[in-house]
């Protein structure tokens, strides 16, 4: 557990455990709405006994990070926060892995020159459209009324799997009141400048091996068609589809998901 100082008052979480010899590094990046613990519990250790590097990080206005109150939380911040700590930390072969927009990001830091073998895009691809600009519009304001919880709350039935929904029924639903944030809240900042994403990414440009996972319960942002034409548009990639999973795949499958990341290293591996 440490922390990457990028200016006074600016600083970065995040937890690294260096590779064997000859292993590829996994370098997770978060949702919006996430963090380390995505990651770090049971899917991080059964990488690192296999030999494996792991790198997970928290956004500037993730929990355990440091930024100030004026500092725009944007889209592009964020991926060149990604590739200040990939040139710190310099983690051997390492393969991007995002959920959601966490995929956007690690793509946009590959074609902005960061060294990468291999990239995992989980429940990322969706078009820049009418439909996703309400969608993430109504994030954004439902942030500012109840936070990061009412913004569960609203969106997990759409995303989830029923398995997971039941799991988290009394946490979203308790006698807690919904609160708003203050203004200065990380993550009320980032769904904000979330809404200066560049969706147009050009796909045809990631000349590495892809991993598309896809889960069938993500009925927010998971659409057949616009999957379908966008993947064509990647050189090398492989699409894997969860049916018991939704949007969530690192918490709602965390076995199948690690299994699929340690087949994909073997991939990359073999193409190198």
């Amino acid at each position: 557990m440490s922390v990457l100082e990028i200016s006074k008052g600016e600083a970065l979480y995040y937890e690294y455990v260096a590779p064997a010899t000859g292993k590829n590094t996994f370098v997770f990046v978060n949702a919006l709405t996430g963090n380390t613990g995505m990651w770090s519990g049971a899917i991080c250790a059964r990488l690192q006994a296999a030999g494996f590097g792991t790198l997970c990080y928290n956004f500037r206005g993730q929990i355990d990070t440091t930024f100030a109150d004026d500092t725009e939380l944007t889209p592009d911040l964020i991926v060149e926060d990604l590739g200040l700590l990939m040139t710190e930390i310099d983690p051997s072969s390492p393969i991007l892995v995002g959920l959601s927009i966490g995929g956007l990001f690690a793509a946009q830091a590959y074609l902005a020159g960061a060294p990468v073998c291999g990239l995992v895009m989980i429940n990322t691809l969706r078009k820049s459209n009418l439909r996703l600009n309400w969608i993430n519009q109504a994030m954004a304001q439902l942030s500012a009324i109840g936070g990061s919880r009412l913004v569960m709350a609203a969106n997990m039935p759409g995303l989830a799997s029923p398995k997971l929904l039941e799991k988290m029924w009394d946490v979203s639903f308790s006698d807690e009141p919904f609160e708003a944030p203050a203004k200065t809240d990380g993550l009320l900042r980032l769904m904000n400048g979330s809404l200066l994403t560049n969706w147009d990414l050009n796909y045809g440009k990631l000349d590495l091996p892809v991993l598309l996972l896809t889960g069938s319960h993500d009925r927010v942002f998971r659409i057949d068609d616009d999957i379908k034409e966008l993947k064509a548009r990647i050189p090398d990639q492989q699409e894997k589809i969860y049916p018991e999973a939704g949007h969530l795949i690192p918490l709602e499958d965390p076995d199948q998901f690690t299994d699929d990341l340690l087949a994909f290293a073997t991939r990359c591996n073999r193409q190198s």
